[in-house]
């Protein structure tokens, strides 16, 4: 389905790992005062003042995704905003990542440049510093690891434990476009399979196909909370589902939840893409995943200040834990909520 739009292929062997490193590295620009030595030594060498947070993440072709309709630099910038939603849901700020990457040689050194154009994007947008990695052989596809630091005051962190009851449920932005972005490039995977000659018209669909191939993480909610004078209790950003991350939560923090299904926020796009195939947005909502928006509760004192902010929706309360975690339905039954989001071990 992607055309190859550079027909340049030069075989990585010809650069070898530490001219190939050399080569897609050279662009990267140090933008964080505690970045003291990126690339080019045995180690990095960072100086932190606060507390660090570190998370990892790794992507693996055919697992998460398919590069018939993901172009590389789209992956590239992907990768990044993967781990950086991680760091924001700490309430920290991202500060540097590293980049690892298997790859075999049915990609040329021009695949890993445009891989490296997203990075480098990524970076820039986020004003984060590419300060080392690895790049090694794979004997079958595309492996990128990749670890991102960050820091924060230890006062102003925020972990998944911290909800109590009473305690508001908040998300942030809309729900549920990536996994029907992922719904509508598949569709077209097996129309373009059936008949090559067709030409995808995917038009109607940019807001979903871009939260599926370049979602964006939400630095911007960290500084938004601290501008209204909201803490969270605790928090966690959406990657495996809307229903298991509010296990997470409950579970880390020992206490139950009440959503309401009338109060997910789901774009109109969702919407009439979920009838188109047939699908319950709720469930879509719930089970999708990758849409990196943040999820956290809040003292209900704090309701006020963010009950007019359009980037917020309350969606729920905490409970004790004794009372179990349920959905409210539009007709008011509730069910018990089950995780149903993304498990990468499942066939």
């Amino acid at each position: 389905m992607i055309e190859d739009k550079n027909p340049l292929r030069t075989p990585i062997e010809q650069l070898g790992e530490f001219g190939l490193i050399d080569h897609i590295t050279k662009s990267f620009n140090i933008q964080n005062s505690g970045t003291v030595k990126a690339i080019g030594d045995d180690a990095a060498v960072v100086k932190f003042e606060k507390h660090t947070v570190i998370t990892t993440d790794m992507l693996v072709e055919g697992i998460h995704f398919d590069l018939s309709y993901v172009p590389l630099k789209h992956l590239g910038y992907k990768s990044i905003m993967v781990n950086l939603s991680d760091v924001y849901a700490m309430n920290a700020v991202a500060t540097q990542v590293t980049v690892s990457i298997a790859i075999s040689n049915r990609f040329p050194v021009e695949a890993v440049e445009e891989l490296y154009e997203g990075i480098a994007l990524a970076c820039m947008n986020y004003n984060v510093d590419l300060i080392g990695g690895d790049t090694t052989a794979s004997n079958t596809g595309l492996v990128i690891s990749v670890t991102a630091l960050g820091e924060q005051d230890k006062d102003k962190i925020i972990y998944r434990s911290g909800a109590g009851d009473g305690d508001l449920l908040v998300v942030t932005g809309d729900v549920g476009a990536a996994y029907m972005g992922l719904q509508i490039l598949e569709r077209e995977k097996a129309v373009f399979k059936a008949n090559p000659s067709s030409q995808p018209d995917i038009e109607a669909y940019s807001y979903l196909i871009e939260r599926q191939l370049k979602p964006e993480a939400r630095k911007d909610i960290a500084k938004l909370l601290e501008e209204l004078d909201v803490k969270p209790t605790s928090m966690i950003d959406v990657s495996d589902g809307l229903s298991s991350e509010i296990i997470h939560l409950c579970k880390q923090s020992s206490v139950g939840m009440k959503l309401y299904e009338e109060k997910i926020p789901l774009d109109p796009t969702v919407i009439s893409a979920c009838e188109e195939f047939n699908l319950d947005s709720t469930t879509v909502a719930l089970s999708g995943g990758e849409d990196y928006e943040l999820l956290f509760t809040i003292k209900q004192e704090d309701f006020p200040k963010i009950k007019a902010n359009p980037s917020l929706s309350i969606i729920g309360h905490v409970l004790p834990q004794s009372d179990g975690i349920h959905l409210v339905t539009r007709s008011g039954e509730q069910i018990a909520i089950k995780a149903m989001g993304w498990n990468s071990f499942e066939n």
